[in-house]
């Protein structure tokens, strides 16, 4: 028989935050242990090269230290998933000023090799590198809008939301995208 209360439980998301909330360690590890996998998820789809468990462990202590902000408790998995944007887009940023002062190694594709290679698929593994290899010449904000939009599966306004642009703002960043993927494909 499974318990009322525990992490194993089958509680709605905004239930989990309610209990949370009110500190109780049980609901804040069926959120962790529910949700760490879609955090891991995303975090490699956008940061490959880097840590993603990093990125994901980070984003999951934000959002259980920060709960009180979450207006809506049934929301969790869309505002983690703003979370992890947010951190993404920020380590990308740094990233590149670190490159640019030479205080980063220029291929950080090394270890998104090594990941891919894990697949079974070399010409999947071989075909994913190259398309993260284009877009880390890519502006950040345009690469985090098209690996949302083509990786992830979100609308227009869902990748807004996350990224906290304008609807108007990241038409502009996919469109900006697109074209410098097509440059690239002629080129």
């Amino acid at each position: 028989m499974q318990p009322l209360f525990g992490p194993s439980s089958k509680f709605a998301d905004g239930a989990l935050v309610l209990a949370a909330r009110e500190g109780q360690p049980w609901a804040q590890e069926a959120l962790f242990r529910r949700y760490v996998p879609v955090a891991f998820g995303q975090a490699w789809r956008l940061m490959p090269h880097e840590d993603p468990e990093d990125l994901a462990q980070e984003a999951m202590v934000r959002a259980l230290t920060h709960l009180h902000r979450l207006e809506q408790p049934q929301a969790f998995a869309a505002w983690l998933s703003t979370i992890v944007v947010r951190l993404a887009t920020t380590r990308l940023r740094r990233q590149r000023l670190l490159h640019r002062l030479g205080l980063r190694g220029p291929d950080p594709t090394a270890s998104l090799e090594r990941a891919t290679a894990a697949t079974g698929d070399p010409e999947a593994a071989a075909s994913l590198a190259e398309v993260y290899r284009q877009l880390a010449n890519f502006p950040t904000e345009e690469r985090v809008a098209l690996v949302l939009q083509r990786v992830e599966g979100l609308e227009l306004t869902e990748i807004a939301e996350r990224m906290g642009l304008s609807l108007a703002t990241v038409k502009r960043r996919l469109a900006s995208g697109d074209a410098r993927l097509k440059e690239q494909s002629r080129g």
